[in-house]
């Protein structure tokens, strides 16, 4: 826990330091990625075994990695591999997803979960 607290507090000084301009970049890439992916497999594997709990970007971001297994065990539940990139505490480059070893969008992915368990849902159903 005390090596969590300290790594917090250096991600915390780091962001201080960005200007206005690149904390809006930092918003994206893969906690952004990770948290909208919580959300979905949630509301979409509710009572359905590999369902993850929802998480925001921030609490994705600042965790250093530790809600990444239980999203991406959600993502394999429905055939997907979903490679999570690890940069500044999460903050970064896009993950990447993978069915039968072909790389997908996160749309695609979405797609491929949806037809998996035959259950669509509208972006409205699981991002509120």
């Amino acid at each position: 826990m005390a090596k969590r607290e300290e790594n917090l507090k250096k991600i915390n000084a780091e962001l201080e330091q960005l200007s206005d301009e690149e904390l809006e970049k930092v918003a994206g890439g893969n906690a952004q990625e990770m948290a909208a992916d919580s959300r979905f497999l949630n509301t979409l594997l509710a009572g359905r075994p590999g369902q993850c709990d929802r998480y925001g970007n921030w609490t994705i971001g600042l965790s250093l990695g530790c809600y990444d297994e239980e999203i991406k065990a959600a993502w394999r539940s429905v055939g997907i591999n979903a490679i999570v990139d690890q940069l500044m505490g999460g903050f970064g480059k896009h993950n990447t997803y993978f069915h039968n070893g072909q790389e997908l969008t996160q749309e695609e992915a979405r797609q491929h979960a949806m037809n998996f368990v035959g259950k669509q849902l509208k972006k409205s159903d699981w991002n509120w």
